[in-house]
């Protein structure tokens, strides 16, 4: 079975390399273009494609998923099946082309947290569990049949980072399940409505303003915001009327005694900020302008 792969980051690369070591004919990568990063602007590899390069796959990138000449060399290759991983939204010219549809591996438990940011917010919003899902793409975004889903632990240490290495891996093994699956003719699409009970949570993209601090809120909500945009974007407050980036913290359930986003310090090794029932306690900051460091470097360098 012909199978064109569609990703861009290092999360759909786990999903390929297991495509790839399952022995299945991948047609071609599609994958983002190049574009420039950092200061001297150099041209950026997309982390598929750098994969795709080392193990000698077709690679594709098309600036405008409609354009004519990508369309018609898709069709030229005569796959049964696509897989998209962490990929832009694609036409229904692009997903409805090949004969077995096309298959999409999403980082949540579906139909709960659709969207562009499943691993963030599941963490931002406490969750204790959350996992993958491989369905069959059609109009609406992320709403296809399941086909296929893993249930991951979220511990309480968890940071949104960590939950994405754990998806990669756990989605990667599910994938390879699903298209085997799709070759064999043994599998079941199921509606997403039969798995619909109770509120919707959805996974929008993160903006500026949902990694801002609110010091008012309870201790345990600004903890797992804290996590759950780590390591990236970052949540962050103003310390010192600079941006201040808070990677890693701990929480101290107690009453403060002071008024919400004062802080505490012995000026050596902990620094803590008032919430409106406790502390959060951080570990690992970055100040504007300055290096990501231990909060016993940050506090030798700085004046309180």
């Amino acid at each position: 079975m012909k199978v064109i792969f569609m990703g861009t980051p290092e999360f759909a690369v786990a999903s390929l390399d297991a495509l790839v070591k399952a022995g299945f004919d991948i047609a071609a990568v599609v994958t983002a273009p190049d574009k420039p990063a950092g200061r001297g602007q150099k041209m950026n590899e997309s982390a598929v494609k750098i994969y795709a390069i080392e193990n000698s796959l077709k690679i594709l990138q098309p600036v405008k998923l409609k354009d004519p000449d990508f369309i018609s060399e898709l069709q030229s290759l005569n796959a049964e099946l696509q897989v998209v991983v962490a990929f832009r939204m694609l036409p229904e010219v692009v997903w409805n082309m090949p004969p077995k549809g096309t298959v999409n591996l999403h980082a949540s438990l579906l139909p709960q947290y659709r969207g562009a940011a499943p691993i963030n917010w599941s963490v931002i919003n406490g969750e204790t569990e959350t996992g993958v899902t491989t369905f069959l793409l059609k109009h609406e975004i992320d709403t296809g049949d399941i086909l296929l889903a893993e249930t991951v632990a979220i511990e309480d240490n968890d940071t949104a980072g960590t939950v994405h290495d754990k998806l990669m891996n756990t989605g990667s093994a599910l994938l390879v399940k699903t298209v085997q699956a799709i070759a064999d003719g043994d599998y079941e699409e199921t509606p997403q409505s039969e798995y619909i009970e109770g509120e919707l949570k959805h996974a929008p993209k993160i903006f500026k303003e949902d990694c801002e601090i609110s010091w008012m809120n309870p201790v345990k909500k600004v903890y797992d915001q804290i996590r759950g945009l780590s390591p990236y974007p970052t949540a962050y407050t103003t310390f010192q009327e600079k941006n201040f980036k808070i990677f890693k913290a701990e929480m101290e359930v107690k009453e403060p005694g002071i008024l919400p986003g004062g802080f505490l310090s012995d000026g050596k090794n902990h620094l803590k900020f008032a919430c409106n029932d406790g502390f959060i306690c951080v570990l690992e900051v970055q100040m504007e302008g300055k290096k990501r460091m231990g909060i016993e470097e940050f506090l030798r360098g700085i004046r309180l």
